[in-house]
């Protein structure tokens, strides 16, 4: 990667799960370490992923466990 690339590519990114902001996550020297901004993605807080992206998976897969539960939970009553 050149070093016109390095920086054009941003140090900060925003993560939304279906219009909710989940947190952001800031390159460091290792990749991308997660801040939460809501709640339910506190179980994410200062995780380090490789890219943006995986942190982003992470997060899908946090809301769509708890949508999950929360399913199965209504249907039990």
């Amino acid at each position: 990667m050149s070093q016109a690339q390095h920086q054009a590519q941003s140090n900060a990114y925003i993560i939304e799960i279906h219009d909710r902001a989940a947190g952001i996550v800031t390159r460091d020297a290792r990749g991308f370490r997660f801040f939460s901004s809501e709640r339910l993605f506190d179980s994410l807080e200062g995780r380090q992923f490789s890219s943006a992206r995986e942190a982003e998976r992470a997060a899908r897969a946090v809301f769509s466990e708890r949508s999950r539960r929360a399913s199965s939970q209504l249907f039990a009553n």
